[in-house]
């Protein structure tokens, strides 16, 4: 056993004792009567539990190799009996290694945004009208997903075409381990169709921007009133339709670094103002920590980019039914199903790539 491997097993041994102590502590009166510390124990262990079951789990099948290994090496057993013990070790020793491994995936680093609700930003990029229906496909694939999950969603800010398309809007994702799910679709997404408009059947290509920023509820940044703009205006909705007589819709523009959020959802300009204010201390959250990641030349989000066709991370291919997703080379023939939000097939293998990458610099 490598010295890795040693440290890896001494540190689960470490988590399985907490966690035993802590069972015991969860089930003290005076800890149950002070809930803010008898939640705070509770969220520990909700954490450190897939750890410790997934090492019992280890631990059972190498007590069973042990015992099966007894049997192999007991002369008194039959040759019928040791070729079947000699199966089971095969076996054993299989799930032995796959559990080691899912053991050293579980004890990596985790995302402390993991667990957060996301604002998802849709931008068209090149490809005019097409680009813009295009975005509002994608705005409908990520709702599909969100319910599919049974995440709550809130459109926070659109800018339509009247007809289908989108040429921007933001939307609230609510749910536990949406960041951890969704962080990986920051990039310019790209799409293969013969628009409705040809009557020459010519394919075009377009593309639109997503940019994924965890929801934050305390940040570190300087953020005074003083250094926001607020901008009211009349809030329209599909059409013109829905048209709200008052200035309730606001706009927030951060002046120090040029960072604008806008909201027009309810109908109460108060209200708002206090999403927007909500959404801008995300919008911050990710500019600062965007800054940090270039200093520290640590980029591991993929980049949204300029929305131009050639940056793209992911390609929709409609006459061929097929979405191709460049950073892995993963292609999938179902792209109806994918735009109605069945996504986990790319996404739990961008997770798994990221997991093995990750793997090797420990």
């Amino acid at each position: 056993m490598n010295r890795k491997v040693k440290q890896m097993f001494k540190k689960l041994d470490f988590i399985l004792q907490k966690y035993d102590e802590l069972s015991v502590t969860v089930s003290d009166p005076q800890v149950i009567a002070d809930q803010s510390r008898w939640q705070k124990h509770i969220k520990e262990m909700g954490d450190m539990e897939p750890i410790v079951l997934k090492y019992k789990e280890y631990k059972k099948a190498l007590e069973e190799k042990d015992q099966t290994l007894e049997l192999l090496n007991d002369p008194s057993t039959d040759d019928e009996m040791r070729e079947m013990a000699k199966e089971e070790l095969a076996d054993l020793q299989s799930k032995l290694e796959t559990t080691e491994q899912e053991l050293k995936i579980l004890l990596l680093p985790k995302d402390p945004n993991d667990e957060k609700n996301v604002y998802l930003e849709l931008r068209a990029g090149t490809g005019g009208e097409e680009a813009a229906l295009f975005a509002g496909d994608l705005l409908r694939m990520y709702i599909r997903y969100a319910e599919r999950h049974g995440w709550k969603t809130e459109l926070t800010d659109i800018n339509d075409t009247g007809i289908g398309g989108v040429k921007e809007g933001v939307i609230r994702i609510i749910g536990r381990g949406a960041y951890s799910r969704l962080k990986y679709e920051s990039g310019v997404h790209r799409v293969q169709r013969v628009p409705e408009t040809e009557s020459s059947g010519r394919i075009h290509t377009s593309a639109a921007t997503v940019a994924i920023m965890p929801e934050v509820e305390d940040v570190n940044v300087d953020l005074r009133w003083d250094d926001i703009r607020v901008d009211t205006y009349r809030a329209s909705g599909h059409g013109g339709q829905y048209i709200n007589m008052t200035d309730s819709a606001v706009r927030l523009t951060h002046l120090p670094t040029g960072v604008v959020v806008q909201c027009q959802d309810e109908k109460s300009q108060l209200k708002n103002k206090e999403k927007a204010f909500n959404e801008l201390k995300s919008r911050l959250y990710a500019f600062y920590q965007q800054q940090q990641h270039d200093e520290q030349s640590e980029l591991r989000k993929g980049q949204v980019g300029s929305g131009d066709r050639s940056e793209r991370i992911r390609t929709y291919n409609f006459p061929q039914g097929r979405v191709t997703d460049h950073r892995i080379g993963l292609t999938i023939y179902k792209l109806d199903a994918f735009l109605d939000g069945d996504m986990d097939e790319i996404i739990d293998a961008l997770i798994t790539s990221d997991q093995a990458e990750r793997m090797k610099g420990e």
